[in-house]
């Protein structure tokens, strides 16, 4: 329905010269005469127009006739036998002045064929548009004759045409389709309404409609609405509309063939509503997103305009950024597969338009592939000699480790090729296992990798996001590759055992692909999408429990333990690491303070109770504020620092061993615990009072512990006349167990034997030895059951000041693994019975 003015100013300017005095042509004389000026004369006006024709295959916007009521009836002044012109993708009606393009020999000789003679031509449109050479069965049967108004011959050898419709009328016979088809043709009239209050009702309506269309249409100016108001004949109107209706070709062929005025009003009544309504529907979205689409052209357009004044000033930096990263594609070492994904990528993205959401992506995407280290490697040292040295230098002990990586080295330097090992370093916090990494790297001259894994809970944090998501990103694997710049770094994955689960997924599973050496060569990043190769990466996990780590991800890692520091070794980690280091961070010299290894020693056992060394590196730290102090100040102090410095310096002594000298009493012994800190000496405590043979447990116990001390108990009564023990008193007695520090959970089976003895001690009124600790688990049958985290415990009871220890037989194996130098002091005892145990550890 869409009708621009000035397609009326020039259908009213190219039939100036045939007719003045017709209906409309004054009421829009003046807008034509202000439009017309614009020109110097008619002959550029009609060069204009011919340059506005449209082929015969092409879409366009009808003209008003203004000849309105220039309808021929019943035939008059048209002839039997017409020439025929096909017309593509438009249909002619009756009273509508159309311009075309002819460019079809068949045509171009059918429109020259007419114009000399009458005028008059005969016009059918296609059924299929594709079809280049219609022949009559291509044609729809019913069509309009046409006055050719205007013939203009066109420089490129075309013709262009203005056609006017005169009447309908039906194809009887095509009598020759060579070298131009001619049809014999009857002209159709119509039949007019019978209830003519009704048709008039129906032309009111299509009237308000068009009206209502005009307004909400942009494009149509609104003396549309004036001119159709001014159009008298009833029929030309209904052809006036259905020519310049939004609807398809065979709707307009419909209309067309429609003989009953009445029936043709309905329809075009019908088609009016569903474009109201979709004009409607489309200004109700536009109203709400105007705003918006207003912004977003503003935004538009100012980009434009940036861009035209680059291209003006010869800038480019759209292209110059991917001349760039083509630069660097071709300096870069990679794979075919990754080269290839590069330039197809890079493809797409010459296609994009700079200013959509997807462009940024894309070039995040390419220079993600470029800044990936594909091929790049750093060379490995293969001095295994300096190696060790520089592994020693950095850590005291953690033998186990080093020697591992040393055998690694080995193998590579014979075979050239071999798949990192994935190791996991298992210890109390504190012991150096994520320094340890750093030393690695530093002695293979690798790049050195650190990622955290603490509470983390979501998959793509390990395989990264899908590109469609806003604010995508690779994997944490990926993104730290690239920050590192080779690809066969010391990565670290620190806190393993501390990934969570969520429903984001499961970060744990997704690192079994990672850490899996038949695997990790073709590791999948979902923002990649590509396969990387991470096999020649050292990965090493640290962990200070394997009792949550995922079995699956266990088993994929070779577990290497390192356990809690002797006295012995921290004094010498102070003397080689943390002094040095807490002296230079203080900005001290040698000169300023000293410290003797006596002194080291105090430190170690009255201010820290740890397996590792981070609290004693802070109360190192505390000694060299303290000196700096006195430094920065210049007041006197003594240099080297003494034991009765200590209190002054770092503040009462924390811990004592003055705690465990108690008098000789009954129902108290000492075991020995495994904590994630290292090991502990434990208490425990038994009471007899009046009752009826109850056993109390207190102390936040787990159900193993609370096992431990039924058996104990079970066992004492059922050999009670062996130990001196009378058999009535545990129906007369209540008996009490207690493990001090209640807040603390609790469980395990290794406080056995020392819930045994404590027991004994306290119906027997026998004391427990002073300074003896033990651990072990207990049956039934009387039997003495070897337990873990045997070095932590003997290195807890060292520092605890004990002196005697009772161990399961099957444990000397453990203690022989220990240095000897660490355990100097220590009488160690090892039992297979439970009464091997009392037989010791009780006096008298």
């Amino acid at each position: 329905m869409e009708i621009a003015l000035y397609e009326v100013l020039i259908s009213m300017g190219a039939l100036l010269s045939y007719r003045q005095d017709s209906s409309g042509f004054h009421l829009l004389r003046d807008a034509f005469r202000k439009q017309f000026n614009k020109y110097r004369n008619k002959a550029m006006f009609e060069e204009i127009l011919a340059h506005r024709g449209i082929e015969e295959e092409g879409d366009f916007l009808p003209m008003i006739s203004i000849e309105d009521e220039e309808e021929p009836v019943n035939g008059e002044g048209i002839p039997e036998v017409l020439p025929v012109l096909a017309l593509k993708n438009t249909v002619l009606f009756p009273g509508i002045v159309i311009p075309i393009t002819v460019g079809r020999n068949k045509s171009i000789k059918a429109i020259n064929t007419a114009y000399e003679e009458n005028r008059l031509i005969a016009v059918l449109s296609q059924k299929d548009a594709n079809i280049e050479d219609p022949a009559a069965e291509d044609l729809y049967r019913v069509g309009s004759v046409a006055r050719i108004l205007k013939l203009l011959k066109m420089p490129d050898g075309t013709t262009t045409a203005i056609l006017q419709g005169r009447t309908r009328f039906s194809m009887e016979e095509m009598l020759g389709e060579h070298p131009l088809m001619t049809a014999r043709v009857r002209t159709l009239g119509y039949v007019q309404a019978s209830n003519v209050l009704e048709y008039e009702a129906l032309i009111s309506s299509i009237l308000d409609l068009a009206k209502d269309i005009i307004e909400l249409s942009p494009n149509i100016p609104s003396e549309a609405a004036v001119m159709l108001r001014n159009i008298s004949n009833h029929s030309f109107l209904l052809n006036f509309v259905s020519s310049n209706l939004n609807a398809k070709i065979q709707l307009k062929q419909q209309l067309l063939e429609t003989d009953d005025l009445r029936e043709k009003a309905s329809l075009i009544l019908q088609q009016l509503h569903a474009e109201l309504q979709l004009l409607e529907l489309k200004d109700q979205i536009e109203s709400k997103v105007r705003g918006d689409i207003e912004k977003q052209q503003r935004d538009y357009f100012l980009s434009q305009q940036l861009k035209t004044i680059q291209e003006e000033l010869g800038q480019n930096p759209q292209e110059e950024d991917l001349q760039n990263l083509v630069a660097r594609a071709e300096k870069k070492r990679w794979g075919k597969g990754a080269a290839d994904v590069f330039q197809r990528e890079l493809n797409k993205i010459r296609r994009m338009n700079p200013q959509v959401a997807e462009y940024s992506i894309q070039l995040n995407y390419l220079e993600l592939i470029l800044d990936l280290p594909w091929d790049e490697f750093t060379k490995d040292n293969f001095n295994l000699k300096k190696v060790k040295e520089v592994l020693d230098e950095d850590h005291f002990g953690l033998e186990k480790v080093k020697e591992r990586i040393l055998e690694h080295l080995a193998v590579l330097k014979l075979k050239g090729d071999m798949k990192a090992p994935i190791l996991c370093l298992v210890g109390p916090p504190g012991v150096g296992k994520t320094s340890l990494g750093k030393s690695v790297a530093r002695a293979l001259k690798r790049k050195f990798i650190r990622m955290s894994l603490g509470g983390l809970h979501d998959e793509s944090e390990i395989r990264g996001h899908r590109k469609t998501y806003i604010g995508a990103m690779p994997g944490r694997i990926l993104q730290s590759l690239k920050r590192a710049g080779s690809s066969n770094p010391v990565f670290i994955l620190d806190e393993i055992d501390k990934v969570g689960k969520d429903f984001r997924g499961d970060p744990s599973s997704a690192l079994l692909e990672v850490l899996d050496p038949e695997q990790n060569s073709t590791f999948y990043d979902n923002y990649l999408e590509m396969e990387y190769d991470l096999s020649k990466i050292l990965f090493i996990a640290t962990a200070n429990s394997l009792s949550t780590i995922q079995p699956a991800l266990l088993d994929r890692m070779e577990i290497i333990e390192i356990s809690g520091y002797s006295m012995e070794e921290k004094v010498e980690i102070a003397k080689r690491h943390l002094i040095p280091e807490q002296r230079a961070e203080h900005g001290l010299e040698g000169k300023h303070v000293k410290l003797r290894p006596e002194v080291i020693s105090r430190i170690i056992q009255s201010y820290t109770r740890e397996s590792g060394v981070r609290a004693l590196s802070r109360e190192m730290a505390g000694v060299m504020r303290h000196i700096a102090k006195n430094v920065a100040m210049e007041e006197p102090y003594n240099v080297t620092v003494k034991i009765d410095d200590l209190p002054k310096i770092l503040g009462p002594e924390r811990y004592s061993k003055d705690m465990y000298k108690e008098e000789k009493i009954s129902g108290v012994a000492i075991g020995l615990a495994w904590t994630s800190v290292g090991g502990e000496i434990l208490f425990i405590e038994c009471s007899l009072h009046k009752g009826k043979g109850h056993l109390i447990l207190t102390g936040n116990l787990g159900d193993v512990m609370k096992e431990s001390a039924t058996t104990a108990l079970s066992f004492i009564k059922a050999h009670s006349e062996s130990m001196g023990i009378s058999p009535d008193l545990f129906e007369q007695k209540d008996v009490h167990l207690h493990i001090p520090e209640g807040a603390i959970p609790k469980d395990g089976p290794s406080a056995g034997i020392t819930m045994l003895t404590t027991i004994t001690s306290a119906f027997t009124g026998r004391p427990v030895k002073p300074f003896l600790a033990m651990t072990g688990e207990i049956t039934l049958r009387g039997r003495v059951l070897p337990v873990g985290g045997i070095k932590e415990k003997i290195l807890a009871a060292k520092r605890a000041g004990m002196k005697d220890i009772i161990l399961c037989r099957e444990n000397q194996k453990h203690v022989a693994e220990i240095n000897t130098a660490y355990i100097e002091g220590l009488q160690f005892h090892y039992v297979d019975r439970m009464e091997e145990v009392l037989e010791y550890a009780l006096e008298g």
